[in-house]
């Protein structure tokens, strides 16, 4: 066994080489199947859709925030990871009695770093820990330079009540990270706002995500409406919220998304 410290600051024994891990955060998930854990992961949750084939074949465990204890007490598992964000506190501290968690929280990039180094030493992959965080730090580095107009933006997350990504939040980091200017950085994580609030800010660009609200095409008269003169686009969710080897695409997506704007360098 070794102590370990994770990114909420608490000190967790977990076991040299972990075998039966449950994930309870689909983008964690994901990053497990790309440093090759294969059956070492044991558990996930019913929204842990990537890849498709551990979603059909490994057991699900409920929700990422209705967890169901008897399933992860069957599983016997030596390991289980979270999120601050994605899981909830009740559930975290439950399973905390009985087995060691080990939780993220991030906000930043640099975090998303922060946490692939940590679980990469944790789960004794740290070579491809150490691949996948240069990688993708070549990939943001090359976002750098500024398109030649930034869009103040306001990013939607969902309907009834219109919700959006605030402050203290990834798709801030990633919004900045892709020079656009979030309209709502002053408020805190994802506020509901009102109609007059969102023609208040007068974005020039509405971004519809395609998750946790399924926005569809469909949904963008009902933005023009509100905001004429704003462009809309409905965008892939997983590009700006997953933070792990989904990475991978965002920045790639991110300039296709300025061409298409026609903002790009």
């Amino acid at each position: 066994m070794k102590l370990v410290i994770d990114q909420m600051h608490q000190q967790l024994e977990v076991p040299t080489y972990p075998k039966r891990i449950i994930s309870l955060v689909p983008s964690q998930t994901e990053l497990l199947h790309y440093w090759g854990l294969g059956d070492r992961v044991v558990g996930l949750t019913k929204f842990c859709v990537h890849p498709k084939e551990w979603y059909k074949s490994k057991q699900r465990i409920g929700g990422t925030k209705t967890v169901d204890l008897e399933k992860v007490r069957a599983l016997k598992p030596d390991l289980i990871i979270g999120n601050k964000e994605e899981n909830t506190q009740s559930d975290i501290e439950t399973l905390q009695k009985e087995y060691p968690v080990w939780m993220s929280d991030m906000q930043e990039l640099e975090e998303v770093w922060e946490m692939m180094s940590a679980l990469g030493e944790l789960l004794n992959v740290e070579k491809e820990s150490k691949t996948l965080i240069n990688h993708l730090k070549e990939d943001f580095a090359l976002l750098k330079t500024a398109p030649k107009k930034s869009l103040r933006t306001a990013y939607f997350i969902w309907q009834n009540p219109f919700m959006v990504a605030g402050s203290n939040t990834f798709i801030d980091a990633l919004l900045r990270a892709a020079h656009f200017e979030n309209v709502f950085a002053q408020e805190p994580r994802y506020p509901a706002v009102t109609i007059p609030q969102i023609q208040a800010k007068n974005p020039e660009l509405i971004l519809l995500s395609s998750e946790p609200y399924p926005f569809k095409e469909k949904h963008v008269q009902l933005f023009q409406e509100m905001c004429p003169n704003a462009k809309i686009e409905v965008v892939d969710g997983e590009l700006f919220s997953w933070y792990g080897s989904r990475l991978l695409h965002t920045t790639n997506y991110i300039k296709k998304l300025h061409q298409k704007l026609g903002v790009e360098n």
